[in-house]
């Protein structure tokens, strides 16, 4: 098993089997890959006109002390945690992640954070964008 999957079963273990990455990466290829690009590197073809640069999502758990911030990547994609990059809130798409938080991801040392199917899915896919160092 890869380490962001075994990463993610410590996280999210009633949800990973819940947590579609393929679907999720549909989803960011529509709702994403325009600024953080297809690679996830925040190199996307919209970046350069941002005011905030998209951030680098293949790096978050190396700038999360080793571990991937599920609550933070859920909540600055559904708008629970604002970011404001280019006069209106990050993500554009947002309130398509919004609605039914019908999903608990379990966070390791914390209660958790609700989330809808398709951000479950995203977060998923996002998770397997991370660099392994091994």
């Amino acid at each position: 098993m890869s380490r962001t999957l075994c990463l993610l079963a410590l996280l999210i273990p009633t949800a990973l089997s819940a947590q579609d990455a393929e679907s999720g990466r549909e989803l960011y290829m529509t709702h994403c890959a325009t600024c953080h690009g297809a690679d996830g590197q925040g190199d996307g073809p919209m970046a350069s006109v941002l005011l905030i640069q998209p951030t680098n999502l293949t790096a978050l758990v190396e700038g999360s002390g080793g571990v991937f911030p599920v609550e933070r990547v859920v909540k600055r994609i559904d708008g629970r945690d604002p970011l404001v990059a280019h006069g209106s809130p990050m993500p554009v798409y947002g309130d398509f992640f919004e609605g039914r938080y019908d999903l608990m991801l379990r966070l390791e040392h914390e209660q958790g954070v609700r989330a809808t199917r398709p951000l479950a899915d995203l977060v998923a896919y996002i998770a397997e964008l991370q660099q392994s160092s091994d």
